[in-house]
């Protein structure tokens, strides 16, 4: 593999060495992966950051297809939901919170928008 010039979404060492355990090993046996979990998070790091479209991905990323098949992957299996709950987790912990929130909070409004009201209501249809 290539090294390639890093984009300011990249992981850095530290980041990586946190992220690591929480992402899913390559499957024993068949194939060996031919793509590193950590270009493939990066890769996502990107389109996230970047808000562009699945095509759009760099060349010097792995292919978009793989790179999606992934991100479909994990976040089907869950692995997105434990990686941002262990995160969260240890980041109210830095902050000198529980771990867990304790409470949340709701809040939902009280006007209906999808119903048209006032003037609009009560203009009659032209002949």
């Amino acid at each position: 593999m290539t090294t390639r010039a890093a984009y300011p979404t990249d992981l850095t060492d530290a980041e990586w060495a946190y992220l690591e355990p929480l992402v899913p090993a390559p499957k024993s046996g068949g194939r060996p992966a031919f793509r590193t979990r950590r270009e493939l998070v990066n890769a996502m790091l990107y389109l996230t950051r970047s808000g562009g479209a699945w095509s759009l991905l760099p060349h010097d990323f792995p292919p978009a297809k793989t790179v999606y098949h992934y991100f479909r992957l994990w976040r089907n299996d869950g692995t997105w939901e434990r990686i941002h709950g262990v995160v969260r987790g240890k980041l109210r912990v830095q902050l000198g919170h529980e771990p867990t929130p304790s409470a949340g909070i709701l809040d939902s409004q009280s006007v209906k928008t999808t119903e048209k009201g006032g003037a609009t209501a009560m203009t009659l249809a032209r002949r």
